[in-house]
């Protein structure tokens, strides 16, 4: 029989899950060669993955080198931090791009990165959950979108950033910028550098250097996490300012607030500090050649060593002190140090509790009456009877 391939990829809807933290999947029937059919789950960050490195396989497709030739679909960025509203709205685009993804040539529809990703994993057939916290909750796409999916998926709509400083380009792949130009977002990554195109230019940006229209930015950026997540040093770094950190490659830390300007707080031990998010990979992740790729470059300018910044907003964006980054882990670390060891002195506890009971001597049954004489004489046999006689 011949190698595998995709017929058909249809959206299901969508997950909301809440462990080991607050997140959506996206649920796909993918209907194969030899007739089968199966679930999987995939997060739109994951989907964004496979869609760059798609286009990275096929740059003539991907309209890398002419734009009118290119025919794979476009995919919108994935938001710094997506909400139920965000992944709600994007359904329509994700099954058109689907659709569209399967019938395009074969060289591309049936290569082994397409057919890779959608089968099936282990964790499609066992997704992790934890009842203690909450049941997923299941939003089906309505039947009627199924079949109308152009009454749900608009035209793609680039975010419009404005230049805060001028910026000179290093590189062939950057793009330089004037305070002031007006750029449209193409693609944000979470390394600090962002894609964007200027009337016929397009080029890699630093993300500090551009602001959104309607205000100041946090709103894109998550909470910081004091419980941390766990990522291993992929590039060595050599601190500039006082408070980034020094780090070497192969070191394990636990990255507590991610930036947009791709320098993110991290903790080693008890220390607190910036380091380039595209110098860091998370722990268990496999490395890819577009991430390698990516840390061969060097890290993007940050927020706070710009000159000359020049803001169309009032309000500036609200900035956590290094001292607060490093109070807050403190207490979180004191706090989960205090919880292990009362929950080992209440083991100790349980465990004084039963010694005292095993020593006690063990309970004598109870010698029932012994019977009288009438009774013998009446129930007993005759052999019995002449024993008391």
């Amino acid at each position: 029989m011949g190698d595998s391939f995709i017929r058909h990829i249809e959206l299901l809807g969508y997950e909301k899950r809440f462990f080991p933290s607050q997140h959506y999947v996206y649920m796909f029937l993918v209907k194969w060669n030899d007739l089968s059919e199966k679930v999987i789950y995939r997060r739109f960050t994951e989907i964004y993955e496979f869609h760059k490195a798609l286009k990275e396989m096929f740059p003539i497709e991907s309209g890398d080198i002419n734009i009118e030739n290119r025919i794979i679909p476009h995919l919108p960025a994935p938001k710094w931090f997506d909400g139920q509203r965000s992944t709600q709205n994007r359904q329509g685009t994700l099954a058109e791009y689907c659709h569209t993804l399967v019938n395009l040539p074969h060289k591309i529809s049936r290569c082994l990165h397409v057919v890779t990703f959608f089968k099936v994993r282990h964790d499609d057939m066992n997704p992790v959950t934890d009842s203690q916290i909450k049941k997923p909750e299941v939003f089906l796409l309505p039947k009627d979108s199924k079949k109308n999916l152009t009454d749900i998926t608009g035209p793609i709509v680039l975010q419009t950033y404005r230049a805060i400083a001028d910026y000179e380009k290093s590189s062939t792949s950057e793009m330089a910028l004037k305070a002031g130009d007006m750029v449209d977002v193409v693609e944000k990554s979470e390394n600090g550098w962002w894609f964007c195109q200027l009337k016929n230019k397009r080029g890699w940006v630093p993300a500090a250097y551009l602001e959104p229209m309607d205000g100041p930015d946090e709103s894109e950026e998550q909470e910081p996490n004091y419980a941390g997540e766990a990522y291993t040093v992929q590039k060595s770094y050599t601190a500039v300012e006082e408070d980034e950190l020094t780090l070497k490659e192969g070191d394990t830390i636990e990255v507590i607030h991610k930036l947009l300007d791709g320098w993110w707080v991290i903790r080693k031990d008890e220390t607190t500090g910036y380091y380039p998010a595209m110098y860091l990979q998370k722990a268990g992740e496999v490395n890819t050649s577009v991430k390698s790729e990516l840390r061969n470059r060097g890290a993007p300018p940050r927020r706070s060593t710009i000159r000359n910044v020049k803001s169309i907003h009032r309000q500036g964006r609200k900035q956590i002190s290094q001292e607060t980054y490093r109070r807050n882990s403190k207490k979180y670390i004191q706090k989960q140090q205090k919880m292990q060891g009362n929950f080992q002195n209440k083991a100790n506890v349980i465990i004084e509790k039963k010694e005292p009971e095993d020593d006690k001597p063990k309970a004598q049954p109870a010698v029932p009456p012994r019977p009288s004489k009438d009774l013998i004489l009446n129930r007993c046999t005759e052999s019995t009877r002449s024993k008391i006689l």
